[in-house]
């Protein structure tokens, strides 16, 4: 009687999984290569592609495109990874209304829908996704879902604006429904990382981007990575204090955003010219500075204020960029020239501040760019 142990079958269809996602990942890197090709970048035996590839085919993850250039000796017959094969969505939660993107595995987009949010978040997200992806469900393999609030493992808090001010599990509840990996993080994270992708700050490793609307935050990327800090609550810039005793509130409002956001900003801007309630606060302010001693004044106290707040993130990461995004992305050339001086003449390092390009779509281009990372993760060996 033998005293080698049997092997495991779930060991054995772990082995299979991960020799399957190696041809997918090669396939995906090159686009368009032959089953040599697949063999030499993956190191699976030749009769151990040619299966996979035949799977992967009937899967429609890999096309059939005849012949390659001539080569010494026969022919060999072209693959090509087909991006969309695998889709992702990109999901962003705001106070009024919730924005999806399906994009395939290059980015590129196929659909894209904006409405109104209310009821139930998870509902609401669900729904939402599996209507815009409909008939393509089955190559959906990743979520990524911004939020404007702290995002803790997928549970969300301090988002009063769509109703999460203590943690909900909003991460585990859609993957659980969707059945697909799902990230959840921070919109203000995400805008940094869009940024990074495909707007101002493409051309940088390191960058503290600023947003203003409601409420204020940063996202933070230090050597080309977006950091969280320990439980995700990094770049809530909003709850810097501005007094010496600062107050202890649960509400999820942080005392420098309740007084310098847009929101007061405009409460402001009413009471210096009584009438509507402005639209875009800080451009009508800057307007009306032009022609007003007291609105000039106050668009000095606004800026002095930001560059506070920017110095004191400076002086600790040392970002040497600057984002302005949100209504602060709406200063002219000559209120960025303001800040830019009231943060060089006190900052330790040089920090160039520029205005950030993507506006909103800079939530969703970071959002893809995070559900593609989780979209095909490789298992490990148990």
């Amino acid at each position: 009687m033998s005293d080698k142990a049997p092997t495991s079958p779930v060991s054995r269809e772990r082995s299979r999984e991960i020799k399957r996602l190696s041809v997918i990942l090669a396939a995906r890197q090159a686009r368009l290569l032959s089953r040599v090709d697949l063999a030499e970048m993956t190191g699976l035996p030749a009769a151990t592609v040619t299966a996979l590839v035949r799977e992967l085919i009937a899967e429609g993850y890999l096309i059939e495109r005849g012949p390659g250039a001539p080569t010494t000796g026969r022919p060999r017959e072209m693959l090509e990874f087909n991006p969309r094969a695998e889709l992702v969505a990109a999901v962003s939660l705001e106070p009024s209304r919730i924005s999806c993107e399906i994009a395939d595995s290059e980015g590129a987009l196929i659909a894209h829908r904006t409405t109104r949010f209310s009821g139930d978040v998870v509902e609401t997200i669900c729904s939402f996704v599996l209507d815009l992806v409909g008939h393509n469900l089955p190559s959906l393999r990743g979520v990524a879902i911004a939020v404007p609030g702290v995002s803790t493992n997928g549970a969300v808090r301090l988002a009063p604006s769509v109703g999460l001010v203590e943690a909900w599990p909003i991460g585990e509840s859609v993957q659980r429904r969707l059945g697909v990996p799902v990230v959840v993080d921070n919109d203000v994270n995400l805008m940094a990382a869009g940024e990074c992708v495909a707007g101002a700050g493409a051309d940088v490793a390191n960058l503290l981007l600023i947003h203003v609307a409601d409420g204020i935050g940063a996202g933070l990327v230090l050597d080309g990575k977006v950091r969280r800090g320990a439980s995700g609550a990094a770049g809530e810039v909003g709850f810097l204090p501005l007094d010496a005793a600062p107050k202890r509130s649960y509400s999820g409002v942080g005392e420098f955003e309740a007084r310098w956001s847009v929101n007061a900003i405009a409460e402001r801007l009413v009471a210096l010219h009584p009438g509507r309630r402005p639209e875009s606060p800080v451009r009508e302010l800057i307007e009306l500075a032009a022609a007003s001693r007291p609105a000039r004044d106050y668009l000095d106290e606004v800026l002095d204020a930001w560059a506070r707040l920017i110095l004191s993130c400076v002086c600790v990461i040392d970002p040497g960029m600057v984002l302005l995004s949100g209504a602060a992305a709406e200063l002219d050339d000559a209120a960025l020239e303001q800040l830019q001086g009231l943060l060089s003449a006190k900052t330790p390092a040089p920090t160039q501040v520029r205005r950030a390009t993507l506006g909103d779509q800079a939530v969703l281009h970071g959002a893809i760019s995070y559900a593609l990372s989780a979209a095909v993760p490789l298992p490990s060996l148990p």
